[in-house]
């Protein structure tokens, strides 16, 4: 079963940081991301830029806001899709993620989510 993992992050703690500093943290998140590779859990996984437009129903047109929808300090900053036997797999899978692992000064957190079988066929 394929589940998808929300990246979170503080974007104004992210831009805070020193070159130097960014380049150690990205360097720790590829060892990571190459340990998650190698158990062949990983199907994919990418960064995503801050900026965020949201889409809602709005009559003959949707309506574009910028934001994300939720008013949180924490904002989506990547998606990783794993495959994994259940839920308690996933959580073992996403713990090998960097995001679970390091940031947590960062606001760096996952959220997993099972992907609906009846929906994407």
């Amino acid at each position: 079963m394929k589940y998808l993992c929300l990246a979170y992050g503080d974007p104004k703690k992210m831009g805070a940081l020193t070159k130097a500093e960014f380049e150690a943290l990205l360097t720790q998140c590829k060892a990571f991301d190459a340990e998650l590779r190698a158990t062949g859990q990983l199907v994919e996984g990418k960064s995503l830029e801050w900026d965020v437009v949201t889409l809602r129903p709005g009559g003959p047109k949707p309506i574009v806001t910028d934001g994300p929808f939720a008013d949180t300090k924490e904002r989506v900053g990547g998606v990783v899709i794993i495959e994994a036997r259940d839920l308690n797999d996933a959580i073992r899978v996403a713990s090998l993620h960097p995001a679970a692992r390091i940031g947590a000064d960062l606001g760096w957190a996952l959220e997993i989510r099972p992907y609906s079988p009846e929906c994407h066929q």
